[in-house]
């Protein structure tokens, strides 16, 4: 098996409901693109798919596509006509409609044939399924290699077996035949006059090596009420996104109540410790229930040893959970199933249990101060070299950055190069400050020790940050994205230093500082702030971390403003954000490109983007709850 590229998404459809999630062309079919296929948890057990009609002729057609209605996240409609079928006036008088509707481990494909006709309209319906049980993460790498499965037939039901998963497919009143691992369902109908018909099949997905469940409960979140005179589009990204968040709730096994957010469709339908914790933050002036679990989710997963293998540390908040290795051909990185290779979720757990503490039960707080308390101290033993919270992959197929920007060549110096590590980065500094001050606080107010340690600790920290980051270039006087492996300052502008912002490591004039170059054109593109400014060597607008846009980094970015006191940039921020939300129709990808709003109507997207993606979605309510601020 070789690694060839990784699929484009951004013209394709997705109904889901995590772990289970179902992608096709537009028209409803599947195996055009190499994404398409039904995939439960980390398998994809489907590859192909397509329907088919017959008329008195006997000879197949394919019905031809006119529309399609994205009902939620979890139901996709699919409008066709049947010309084959149809009388000889101008105007098409018979219609398919093809509803497909995910629920976890299960897909369902109902087809209705409307007529107009004044007479019935017999007719066949097939489709045909193609089985192919295999890695998702062989799909991510574009690797393809087909994987034979046990096919069995009985009481109208097909059985496809591959050692602990297995897909079953059921279509009552359907004749069934299997060949090669392809699976045909066919209908004979007699629509009758001015009527409609319909019929469904089902797939039921099983993979016994799951680690992560679909939610259990209803959306636990209220749909805000949108400012009088707000921006209407604000709205429409408010209703997907957060139907988008509902769909992408996960659990695990052994403890169901406790629901977190998978990180996107299709890669990462698991926890994550970062993202699941950003997205829970970022959604906290909605709910703070999903916050709360997603703490007690990650505090039970918490580093307890070292382990250089898995990059676990006592005290440390995990990286990512996976059923079983995750091997990236072509990159050379192969990730343990838990793996801890993370620099920035143990302080960002801190952030979220500060704030969310406020809403919690104090019986609910008390449990989880343990794990705060290790958390500070594994943040405050990390900075022991250095001064400064760094990392460093210590097994060589590791990921090499362990930041947000997680890309190998994120790190940049201004003419492009990259810096080498162990790196410090700028952002994880002020995280580590503000979990302090909360962690401090927290235990001042439950009567535990520790807190003036923990301030002093931090103070000196904000000393050192002053002292050591900010650089002066052309580009201006701004805090350096990092420091590289010598402690030299990586001179880059980047969006980094707006996740500075409301953290308490910057003084006021220094975030007005920073708010000022984050708005300025070599960073805002008119959709979203860049991860790079465009004077950069580097700079490229489609650049995974070099130049694209990410519009939950620009949320914490408005975040940031918001809470710095500089209301007015905020809003200029989310104007962009609602004019990149507006150019996906709402369902925001993971990523798009950095293409500027002087040039283009809307931005390129990323082909290769996840969507939806929690913290992607869970921006919205950020644009909401800037625009709704005094």
């Amino acid at each position: 098996m070789t690694a060839g590229l990784q699929p484009f998404l951004s013209d394709r459809v997705v109904a889901l409901a995590a772990p289970t999630q179902a992608w096709s062309g537009r028209d409803g079919d599947m195996g055009a693109a190499p994404i398409d296929g039904i995939y439960h948890g980390d398998t994809r057990f489907v590859r192909g798919l397509d329907v088919h009609y017959a008329g008195a002729d006997g000879a197949w057609h394919r019905p031809e596509h006119i529309a399609t209605d994205l009902i939620s996240a979890c139901t996709v409609r699919m409008d066709a006509l049947l010309r084959g079928v149809d009388d000889d006036t101008p105007d098409p008088k018979v219609r398919l409609q093809r509803e497909r509707t995910v629920v976890e481990g299960r897909v369902t494909e109902t087809l209705t044939v409307h007529s107009h006709r004044d007479i019935p309209v017999p007719l066949r319906l097939r489709a045909r399924v193609r089985v192919d049980i295999g890695a998702l993460q062989d799909v991510k790498a574009g690797a393809s290699r087909r994987t034979e499965g046990e096919i069995t037939i009985a009481d109208g039901a097909v059985v496809v077996r591959r050692g602990d998963t297995s897909v079953q497919l059921t279509a009552p009143d359907a004749a069934v035949t299997a060949d090669d691992g392809e699976i045909t369902l066919e209908w004979r109908l007699d629509c009758p006059a001015r009527g409609r018909m319909s019929v469904s099949w089902t797939a039921l997905l099983a993979d016994a090596a799951l680690v992560v469940r679909g939610a259990t409960t209803t959306i636990p979140w209220e749909r805000p009420c949108v400012p009088a005179g707000a921006d209407p589009r604000l709205q429409s990204w408010l209703d997907r996104a957060l139907d988008d968040l509902g769909a992408l709730r996960l659990a695990l096994p052994a403890a169901p109540e406790d629901e977190f957010f998978a990180a996107g469709a299709p890669w990462f339908f698991t926890l994550f410790g970062r993202d699941s914790l950003w997205a829970a933050r970022l959604l906290l002036p909605l709910d703070a229930r999903i916050a709360a679990s997603t703490l007690r989710v990650l505090a039970r997963l918490q580093g307890t040893h070292d382990d250089p293998a898995t990059a676990e540390q006592p005290g440390k908040i995990m990286h990512e959970l996976r059923a079983s290795t995750l091997t990236m051909p072509g990159e050379g990185i192969v990730l343990p199933p838990l793996y801890y290779g993370t620099v920035d979720a143990t302080a960002l757990w801190i952030c979220l249990f500060a704030e969310t503490a406020q809403r919690m039960p104090d019986a609910d707080v008390i449990a989880l101060l343990p794990a705060m308390e290790a958390a500070l101290d594994w943040i405050v033993a990390s900075a022991e070299r250095t001064g400064f919270l760094e990392y460093v992959d210590e097994t060589g197929h590791g990921l090499s950055n362990q930041g947000w920007k997680d890309s190998g060549d994120s790190i940049q110096w201004q003419d492009g190069s990259l810096a080498a590590g162990p790196i410090a980065l700028c952002e994880v500094q002020g995280y580590a400050y503000e979990a302090a001050i909360g962690g401090a606080d927290l235990l001042e107010r439950f009567g535990r020790p520790g807190a003036e340690r923990v301030r002093a600790w931090a103070r000196d920290l904000k000393d050192r940050f002053a002292e050591r980051f900010w650089v002066t270039t052309p580009s201006g006087r701004f805090p350096a994205i990092a420091l590289d492996r010598e402690g030299r300052a990586v001179d880059t502008l980047t969006s980094n230093i707006g996740h500075l912002l409301g953290t308490g490591i910057l003084d006021r004039a220094q975030e007005a500082s920073v708010s000022d170059l984050l708005i300025d054109q070599r960073m805002a593109s008119g959709f979203g702030i860049r991860t790079l400014s465009t004077d950069a060597g580097g700079y490229w607008p489609l650049s995974y971390h070099g130049g694209s846009v990410w519009i939950h980094d620009t949320a914490i970015v408005a975040r940031g403003m918001l809470r710095a006191g500089r209301h007015d940039h905020a809003r200029r921020i989310v104007a962009q954000m609602l004019a990149g939300a507006e150019a996906f129709e709402f369902r925001v990808p993971e990523l798009y490109a950095g293409d500027s709003a002087d040039e283009v109507r809307a931005p390129a997207p990323y082909p290769a983007a996840c969507r939806p993606q929690a913290w992607t979605a869970a921006a919205a309510v950020t644009a909401w709850e800037v625009l709704r601020a005094d």
